[in-house]
């Protein structure tokens, strides 16, 4: 494997990312809102084909509010509008970082999970032969591998 992950980031690099993301949540946050699971499912979707449609409704309501339904708050509507469209590019920053960082801690755990199997197997062939010491690693880091064996089912009485 291809060792991607040449430089160790700085503790001042983290700690200043981790400060600005907080700062950003902490901003962010009395705007925010949390839904459950079944809200996130049964929620129409605003997409980037919906996007004109609901920005050309909401020009048509400005202009000829005479067709608006009585039940259809248009400020209530444009003020939806609005936090779309300030969130949306937050929303794609974040999900540019999220990527990255989830592409780049992915590589460095296999990089640490492929060079930790090296050092497994050869602590295993080191015990196989009687090497001082390597008896015990091995004991230790092979429980990392032990299947757990499935309960039998009790038969059935009948």
């Amino acid at each position: 494997m291809e060792n991607k992950i040449k430089n160790l980031i700085p503790a001042t690099v983290v700690e200043e990312a981790t400060t600005k993301i907080t700062e950003a949540i902490n901003a962010l946050n009395p705007y925010l809102i949390a839904l459950t699971p079944t809200e996130r499912h049964d929620l129409p979707k605003m997409s980037d084909g919906t996007l004109p449609f609901v920005q050309k409704c909401l020009d048509y309501c400005r202009a000829n509010p005479e067709f608006a339904p009585s039940y259809v708050d248009f400020e209530e509507l444009a003020q939806d509008m609005t936090v779309y469209e300030q969130l949306l590019p937050i929303y794609r920053m974040v999900l540019q970082l999220e990527n990255k960082l989830n592409d780049t801690s992915m590589q460095a755990g296999a990089e640490s999970y492929v060079s930790s199997l090296s050092y497994y197997n050869s602590v295993k062939n080191a015990a196989k032969y009687d090497a001082p010491g390597a008896k015990a690693i091995y004991e230790d880091l092979k429980k990392r591998f032990a299947k757990e064996k499935a309960a039998v089912p009790a038969p059935e009485n009948n």
